[in-house]
């Protein structure tokens, strides 16, 4: 009997220093200028920010990941982009299930606030508005684009059933 409370004692500070150590990092991490692989970052303060006319964005289908920041709550992260007719998209996937919602709560906040967002692409940054994108023919390029960049099997079913999220990075101030 007491062998095993000695080995249950040992098993829980195994688990405990790794738990320990993922939270101080990720209390740690909160406030640097975007987000690591693991952990959201604050907010993104290095770069340049672009000024002037909308960029041709065909230069992000060579862009894996890029960082996005919310502004309220502030907060960045890094994620998919998807470009299609000229146009920047990024998608949440999972967001009918509860382990979806909560890990990916940034959609939920961008669609029920005001969706503005700092977008930082090879260390350029660009103002945009998070415009989540519901139903339409759109998705259907949107869905194409994200299975010929990322091998992604949604389709526009998925998104009007609202499996997953998709919104639109547009210009800030266009109308919704």
């Amino acid at each position: 009997m007491r062998a095993l409370k000695i080995i249950g004692q040992i098993l829980g500070l195994l688990l405990l220093i790794p738990a320990v150590a993922l939270g101080t990092l990720r209390y740690e991490h909160r406030n640097a200028d975007g987000p690591s692989i693991l952990f959201p970052g604050g907010a993104l303060t290095s770069g340049e920010l672009h000024t002037g006319p909308e960029p041709d964005w065909r230069f992000t289908k060579d862009v894996p990941t890029v960082e996005l920041q919310l502004d309220d709550p502030m907060s960045s992260r890094l994620i998919w982009i998807i470009e299609r007719d000229g146009r920047i998209y990024i998608a949440s996937g999972y967001m009918r299930s509860f382990l979806g919602r909560l890990w990916k709560h940034w959609a939920v906040q961008a669609d029920q606030g005001d969706g503005l967002a700092v977008v930082r692409i090879d260390g350029r940054r660009y103002e945009r508005q998070l415009i989540r994108i519901n139903s339409g023919p759109v998705l259907d390029g949107v869905a194409a684009a994200m299975a010929t960049k990322y091998g992604s099997p949604i389709k526009r079913q998925d998104i009007e059933a609202g499996n997953t999220w998709v919104f639109e990075l547009a210009p800030r101030g266009r109308e919704t």
